[in-house]
């Protein structure tokens, strides 16, 4: 285990005492449900009994057969309740759940759609100022995933090399990771709302419409409109700046992007090129102080640019750009992101077990809260906390609790 640095008492997150129930998979219910339970909130995940869809989902521990590390990290510091979603019994559990009385209580996020007994006038017929939070594909109702809204939006046929035809995807699933923090953000919006007005909130959130309104909000659907066609590709090109990927003399390679005059002072100035540009300037007629002339000209200036690297390593190049407060980035694996965090280099980092017994690492929460992060949480089990559940949040008793056992309602 890595030893990282203190973390606050959970007493004193933002959130203690808020109680969220949480009935989602995937990604952005998930999401957004790890966030408020980082920030303190007492989140309890609905599952059906042996797991949702994205139970085992990769990647998971030996090559596909142990614990996901997916859903162990994402839905850590959550506890669980596992429930057939297919009996009445069991959606009468989960319907009492979600509209508990208190004022800390009556908070739900899913990613419940099309299932009648979930449906927002049931659960408010029950608890008129209930703040329900669904995440849903597309504004009707239909199913999508990140990879597929991304597609819609047009990002693949601007990613990647200048001579690819084929569409490029990505492998992170960022709109996925909006939308999660949209719930929270959501969530929190709705408590002030209610704390005010004595008013539920039921919000709906597309993936769709995240994806949608991150391209138009980044300007691209304007600049397309504009010029009436596809943005070019250019590789490793920062777009409308100046950054270039170049490698160094023992084969590492890093990005360094001058988005502003004094990064572009800083760059030319610890590589001993400005009396270069400054002859380029003169001959080309250009300003390269400013950022679109860098970036028209991008070619250019990257063929001056790389020998200087090509004659260092990458230990030295990272000391003299640091020096000179140049702004860039290493080329590295994951591989070696596990061996700074192993060597205490991150203390966002930090390692959980698994049920079956396998080490996972995952983070705590990048907010710092009077300058910590706060602990991580501790790896879900599914269903572990069934029986503390029912008895603390809906009072059942004991033998109350051992029937719903026995009938096969909860596991």
């Amino acid at each position: 285990m890595t030893t990282t640095r203190p973390t606050s008492p959970e007493s004193t997150r933002p959130l203690s005492g808020l109680h969220v129930v949480e009935c989602a998979s995937f990604v952005a219910g998930p999401t957004g449900g790890m966030t408020l339970a980082q920030l303190g909130a007492s989140v309890i995940r609905i599952d059906p009994l042996g797991g949702g869809p994205d139970h085992g989902r990769w990647p998971a521990a030996g090559h596909g057969t142990g614990d996901s590390y997916y859903w162990a990290s994402l839905n850590k510091g959550k506890r669980s309740i596992a429930l057939d979603l297919r009996s009445e019994e069991g959606r009468e559990l989960v319907v009492a759940l979600a509209t508990g009385p208190g004022d800390d209580r009556g908070v739900l996020v899913d990613n419940v759609v099309g299932r009648r007994w979930m449906a927002n006038d049931v659960l408010t017929a029950r608890r008129p100022d209930l703040i329900h939070v669904r995440v849903q594909g597309y504004p009707d109702g239909r199913p999508a995933v990140d990879y597929t809204v991304n597609a819609e939006v047009g990002i693949p046929q601007i990613t990647g090399s200048e001579e690819g035809a084929a569409p490029v995807n990505h492998v992170l699933p960022a709109w996925d990771l909006v939308t999660g923090l949209t719930v929270s953000t959501t969530v929190l919006a709705a408590l002030h709302q209610r704390s005010r007005t004595g008013r539920g909130v039921y919000s709906e959130i597309a993936l769709s419409d995240v994806a949608l309104a991150g391209v138009a909000n980044l300007g691209w659907l304007s600049e397309a409109a504009e010029t009436g066609h596809e943005r070019p590709r250019h590789g490793n090109h920062v777009y409308g700046s100046f950054g270039i990927d170049v490698a160094c003399s023992d084969g590492h390679r890093v990005m360094v992007v001058a988005l502003t005059p004094g990064q572009w002072s800083a760059l030319i100035t610890v590589t001993g090129t400005d009396a270069v540009f400054a002859a380029l300037e003169t001959a080309l007629d250009a300003d390269l102080t400013d950022e679109t002339e860098r970036y028209r000209l991008r070619e250019t200036i990257a063929a001056v640019l790389r020998p200087w690297f090509g004659a260092r390593d990458s230990a030295t190049v990272e000391a003299e750009l640091n020096r000179a407060r140049v702004l860039w980035g290493r080329y590295q694996g994951m591989t070696h992101v596990v061996d700074e965090h192993r060597a205490g280099a991150h203390p966002l980092l930090t390692d959980i077990v698994m049920p079956g017994g396998t080490a996972a690492i995952t983070a705590r929460s990048p907010i710092r809260w009077d300058g910590a992060h706060g602990a991580a949480g501790d790896a879900p089990r599914l269903g572990r906390e069934t029986d503390e559940i029912l008895a603390g949040e809906l009072g059942l008793s004991a033998a109350e609790i051992g029937a719903l056992h026995d009938r096969g309602v909860i596991g």
